[in-house]
């Protein structure tokens, strides 16, 4: 029974520490992304359970920051334009 608890425990938390790890920073909410991965680290499941509540900025919450497309200086206007 002990073997199960501390299994989980150990799986919830490299879950929620690789999700917290692979998630733009924009979609956190309350802490910086390096304070989720402490909190997550340090406080073993309940940093986990706290981050995968809190934490995480699901779908629900609103439209996602248009991604920002990162342009060859030849593609670039700007650049393009200081030549």
């Amino acid at each position: 029974m002990q073997a199960i608890i501390l299994l989980s425990s150990l799986v919830l938390t490299l879950y929620a520490f690789i999700d917290c790890a692979r998630r733009d920073e924009s979609l956190l909410k309350k802490l910086p992304k390096w304070g989720w991965l402490l909190l997550i680290l340090f406080l073993s499941p309940f940093g986990a359970i706290g981050y995968l509540i809190i934490g995480r900025a699901g779908g629900q919450s609103g439209p996602r920051p248009p991604k920002r497309r990162i342009l060859p200086p030849d593609d670039d206007p700007d650049f393009l334009r200081k030549l």
